[in-house]
């Protein structure tokens, strides 16, 4: 027994009163984007200062792609301004005799710059003060405190506290405070063989790694109205510092600060084998 003649497409299209090209249709897969954006939030959930670039690299996927679901869904990343306080002790100080080497040079290692400065706290109808310390190569802070009052104990634990755990860097920099003036502070940054550098006067802008370490911080810890005592506070700081130092993905290392620090030990250990 013969086969019967296969119709050909054309002929089909016509005997069904539809376009030859619709035959060839097939169904859009489902839109993935709903999948995206799921994922997109379950980052920002861990991650609520992450722009799309971060987000990209968490994810693995196309920058631009995160970017256009979340133009698409409105999705957007907390962001806070934050004004600090202007210090009366210093208003009125002469400028430092210390010069300002930080905008010479890049460090290509740890180790060999860090930058200081201290932020406020308001909490519970009054201000604090967390000093914290930055390795401006790994990005890492390598020490930091809290305390009341913004005078020179204040920067000089967090100094004391980089030191306990680090050998001493090259350089330190800071701003013009007074705290960084003051014969203590310097006097120990002598004995630990640490020189100084200083920004100029009402120069932010030169110590723009720990500026913008504050603004991510402070997104981080979050509104501090949810913490009942100055204890939880204090655990809810240790906890974003290493958040910051472990997890966070650093825009400029592409990782976090730990594990670029990491991958530079495991190059020098193959440079040694």
């Amino acid at each position: 027994m013969s086969n019967p003649k296969q119709i050909t497409k054309t002929k089909l299209a016509i005997k069904l009163g539809v376009s030859r090209s619709s035959l060839y249709y097939q169904p859009k897969l489902p839109d993935r984007d709903e999948e995206v954006k799921h994922q997109i939030e379950a980052v920002l959930t861990e991650n609520p200062e992450y722009g799309h670039k971060r987000i990209a690299l968490e994810l693995k996927l196309n920058k631009k792609r995160i970017l256009r679901v979340m133009k698409k869904f409105g999705i957007k990343p907390r962001r806070r301004k934050v004004k600090r306080p202007k210090k009366p002790g210093d208003v009125g100080n002469e400028p430092s005799n210390f010069p300002n080497t930080s905008l010479l040079w890049c460090p290509i290692k740890e180790g060999v710059l860090w930058a200081s400065d201290f932020t406020y706290l308001y909490f519970q109808g009054r201000f604090f003060y967390l000093a914290t310390i930055i390795d401006v190569h790994t990005r890492e802070i390598v020490g930091y405190h809290l305390a009341r009052h913004h005078q020179t104990n204040l920067v000089l634990s967090a100094l004391e506290d980089a030191l306990s755990k680090h050998s001493p860097p090259l350089w330190i920099h800071s701003d013009q405070g007074s705290e960084y003036n003051s014969k203590i502070y310097i006097s120990r940054c002598k004995k630990a063989g640490i020189k100084i550098s200083i920004s100029a006067k009402a120069s932010p802008w030169h110590n723009p790694f720990q500026e913008s370490f504050y603004d991510k911080f402070k997104v981080t810890l979050g509104f501090l109205d949810r913490f009942e005592n100055l204890g939880e506070l204090v655990a809810a700081i240790h906890e974003s510092v290493y958040y910051y130092n472990h997890k966070r993905i650093h825009s400029a290392l592409k990782m976090s600060p730990v594990a670029y620090k990491q991958t530079l030990t495991t190059n020098n250990d193959r440079l040694i084998v």
